[in-house]
Parts: C-alpha cells; sequence; structure tokens
C-alpha cells in the first residue's frame, strides 16, 4: 500500500510553520481550539501526569501581551523602535497559545525527561490539529519567555513557560521546504550492545 496516499499522514507530511507576518484573521475559534487540545491530550504520557497546560490570549489580551513584550524588549535594552515591533508580534496573531510546562522533578515512577517529552509531544500534536483544521502558525520562544514578568504572567510557581504558538489563517502558500535531513539518516536498525546502529541496506530492510 502507498502510504503517502493517506490522507491523515499527507496532513503530517505537509505541516510546515508560517511567521506570524503572514497570520490573518480568522484564528481558531473556543471549539477548535479545545479539538487541538484534545489532541495534544492523545500524546504519549507515561502515567497520564499531563505536564502541560495551554493559555489562550486572544481579542483585547493581545493589547495586554503586547505591552509586557514591549517591556521585555526595553529591559533586552532595545530602543523604542525595537520594543513596537516585538508589540506588534502579540497584536497581530489572530491567536497566541502560551504552553506551560508542569514537572514534578520528584515524581517517583516518571523521570522529568519523560515528562518533557509528553510536553513536546503535545505542542507537536497541538500543532498537526492547528494545521488539520486548515490553519497556520509557528512556535516561539527566546528570551522573552524567561523575562520574569511575563513568567509570571503565564505561570503559577514550579510551571515553566515554555513559549507560544501563533495561530491563524494563512495570507500566503507555505513554501514546501526539505526535510532537515533524509529519513535515513535519523533511522537506524540497532546493532545490540557493542555498537550504536547501523545504516541498514536494502536486503536489511526487507
Amino acid at each position: 500500500m502507498e502510504t503517502t496516499n493517506l490522507p491523515m499522514l499527507q496532513g503530517l507530511l505537509g505541516r510546515h510553520s508560517l511567521g506570524i507576518k503572514y497570520l490573518a484573521e480568522p484564528g481558531p475559534d473556543p471549539a477548535q481550539l479545545l479539538t487541538m487540545t484534545q489532541a495534544a491530550l492523545r500524546a504519549p504520557d507515561h502515567a497520564g501526569l499531563v505536564p502541560f497546560r495551554f493559555k489562550v490570549v486572544r481579542g483585547a489580551q493581545r493589547e495586554a501581551l503586547a505591552e509586557l513584550f514591549a517591556q521585555a524588549a526595553r529591559d533586552a535594552g532595545k530602543d523604542e523602535a525595537g520594543a513596537a515591533l516585538d508589540a506588534e508580534r502579540a497584536r497581530r496573531a489572530p491567536v497566541t497559545v502560551a504552553l506551560v510546562a508542569r514537572i514534578d522533578m520528584g515524581h517517583p515512577l516518571v523521570p522529568a525527561h519523560e515528562q518533557w517529552a509528553a510536553v513536546g509531544g503535545a505542542l507537536a500534536n497541538f500543532l498537526n490539529a492547528a494545521h488539520a483544521l486548515g490553519f497556520a502558525g509557528k512556535m516561539l520562544s527566546g528570551a522573552k519567555a524567561r523575562h520574569p514578568r511575563i513568567v509570571a504572567a503565564f505561570c503559577a510557581p514550579g510551571e515553566t513557560l515554555v513559549g507560544w504558538v501563533a495561530l491563524g489563517t494563512a495570507t500566503r502558500q507555505v513554501a514546501a521546504r526539505g526535510d532537515k535531513l533524509a529519513p535515513e539518516q535519523v533511522t537506524t536498525l540497532w546493532s545490540g550492545p557493542t555498537g550504536r546502529g547501523f545504516t541498514p541496506t536494502s536486503a536489511d530492510a526487507q
């Protein structure tokens, strides 16, 4: 069977990030955001800890986020033009969704790296669901995600602000881009405890 003809797989293989300047209304509505979150909840999650939360910024709340971004830019030494540019990044996307991680560092069963894997899986499912619903967007982080005032605005004690997903309707077709590496470069057959792996030949792959 030709697996690339499966609609779901075609969607996964066709997803790309799109910058904020190419996003316009409409963004996902509340019901669609819940569907995207439902997809996130299907990600692998050892012990069902759900070590993530999504916090939605839309409508008038974008101005409050813009003010936080502008202040973070000033604190980083940017001039007013730079602060205005950062503020516009908060206003431009129809919907911005903050991703917050809740990692239990002392969990007796699930180590922190497995919880972080669940956070990443949830993010991937969230983005893929947005793409399936016809929206485009991009994950953003950087220094702003570590700014104390911004962190305090989104996080309770013990939480980590991972970043933001900017979402909207694409105003241009997303340019097809090749993968960073070929699938064969990141997939090998394990050769046992004496070796890390080897590149499969055509005979090995059969």
